[in-house]
């Protein structure tokens, strides 16, 4: 009975193993393209200008006429604001001393017309002079001077209608 139990067990071992070697070698074959389609429509059509996009369905509501307005030192690059986001100075935001986080503005310097629209997420700036303060990459665009450390702006909140 223990011969016939160990051969019984030798020969499902050896089934096993051969089993398993045929599917491990592979055969050279075709291979089938790939089957997933790609979706040819446009959901919502938009206006997209370099880095901004343009919505018709928003309203700009004046908040304040020449503010001051100057850029985050590059020492806060990574450091959290008072939202808790990291701040990240390639992104488009700025730090305000009343208006709610997540609130949408436009800041159009007053010397050449440029405007950019941020996202609030900072407290700030602790300087009794100025209104606003924007990540290098929203100053740098709307600057008519890259030197400028200041510079009068208008600041417009956005409202959905």
């Amino acid at each position: 009975m223990k011969k016939l139990l160990a051969m019984l067990f030798l020969l499902t071992i050896i089934g096993l193993v051969y089993g398993q070697g045929s599917s491990a070698v592979k055969e050279k074959g075709t291979i089938s393209k790939d089957t997933i389609k790609k979706d040819k429509t446009n959901l919502l059509p938009s206006t997209t200008i370099k880095d901004t996009v343009f919505e018709p369905n928003v309203k700009y509501v004046l908040y304040k006429k020449n503010g001051h307005a100057s850029y985050y030192a590059d020492k806060f690059h990574g450091r959290r604001t008072a939202s808790g986001q990291r701040f990240d100075m390639h992104k488009m935001t700025a730090a305000h001393k009343k208006l709610p986080f997540g609130s949408k503005i436009r800041v159009t310097n007053e010397a050449n017309g440029k405007s950019v629209i941020v996202e609030v997420n900072d407290r700030g700036p602790f300087v009794r002079s100025r209104e606003i303060d924007l990540s290098k990459k929203a100053f740098m665009a709307i600057a008519s001077s890259k030197g400028s450390g200041s510079m009068k702006v208008t600041i417009e909140t956005i409202v959905k209608k």
